[in-house]
């Protein structure tokens, strides 16, 4: 082969090399798009399935990942909120599922979601105001319901309460939470015949929990039926701490006597001594029912007081 041949040969196979390599800047785009494209896929089963089962803020990472590749998926936004939630980030949840109900107004799930993060905030008007919504768009939830009449009660609106309450019942009669809660309302109003029914059928369901039968034993001995509060109050306190309830109890509410009273019994039965001044002890008000579940009768070592069922 002659050598202007050779040499028209080789600069073949240069041109041929130059035109198949591609560009530097041009594969790293490609390179950069192709991991965007990966890390932007949803995750495995598996890998869904690890994460919640991981301490709680690893699983709340794990979420805050799969909410940024599909913000507007309702599923991942609930079960993000939720491990938000689970870290004590109640303020973070409320942010992520009002974002998301912009997309899916009206949704039943994310306003009880949104209801319980407000409440938890203690913003209580606004959580009404969530689950009022839900009950508008999905009658037929109990939960929603039962949820809007917890925070009625907290706002003392307790016969609203009540009329949400009766409404979830309607649509689950055994629910266990339900009964206790609407129990509890009833004895707020200081009907505790009607309170001791409703907290007699939640302590009836196989789902009841110490909780419930705490608020029957209260709910009776606040009615003086101190037997029936102590045989309740065994299954699960000690025999002295069930004592001791019954006795709290009886000191708070039997009949203060005063000293008007004292003058008018027979002398026998005056002091020996007649006191050099005589000072009126302070009135105790016998307490219907509990203001609220934090300030309700309890005593420093029993555990003595309303509890609320979470909803």
């Amino acid at each position: 082969m002659s050598r202007a041949k050779t040499s028209l040969a080789a600069l073949a196979v240069v041109l041929s090399a130059c035109a198949t390599s591609p560009d530097p800047a041009e594969q790293a785009e490609q390179d950069y798009a192709r991991a965007v494209e990966a890390a932007m896929q949803p995750a495995t089963e598996e890998e869904v399935a690890a994460a919640n089962r991981a301490d709680p803020l690893t699983k709340a990472n794990f979420w805050a990942k799969e909410h940024a590749k599909d913000p507007d998926n309702l599923e991942k936004a609930l079960t993000f909120a939720s491990a938000l939630r689970g870290i004590g980030s109640d303020e973070r949840a409320i942010e992520v599922l009002s974002q998301v109900l912009v997309v899916h107004p009206g949704d039943p799930d994310l306003l009880i979601a949104l209801g319980k993060a407000l409440s938890a905030k203690n913003d209580i008007v606004a959580s009404a105001r969530a689950f009022e919504q839900a009950t508008r768009t999905a009658p037929d939830r109990a939960e929603a319901w039962a949820a809007l009449g917890t925070s009625l009660d907290k706002l003392d609106r307790h016969k609203d309460a009540q009329l949400a309450y009766t409404q979830a019942l309607l649509l689950e009669p055994t629910r266990t939470s339900t009964l206790t809660n609407y129990g509890l309302s009833l004895a707020l109003s200081g009907d505790l015949n009607s309170a001791e029914e409703k907290l007699r059928l939640a302590a009836a369901q196989p789902d009841a929990d110490v909780r419930v039968t705490e608020n029957l034993a209260l709910i009776l001995g606040l009615q003086g039926k101190y037997d029936e509060m102590a045989e309740i109050s065994s299954r699960h306190a000690p025999q002295g701490v069930v004592e001791q309830n019954a006795k709290l109890l009886q000191d708070m509410i039997q009949p203060v006597r005063s000293w008007e009273a004292l003058e008018t019994e027979t002398p026998a039965a005056k002091p020996a001594v007649t006191p050099v001044k005589k000072t009126r002890p302070k009135p105790v008000t016998p307490p219907a029912a509990a203001e609220a579940e934090d300030s309700a009768p309890e005593a420093s070592s029993t555990g003595l007081r309303l509890r609320r069922s979470g909803e």
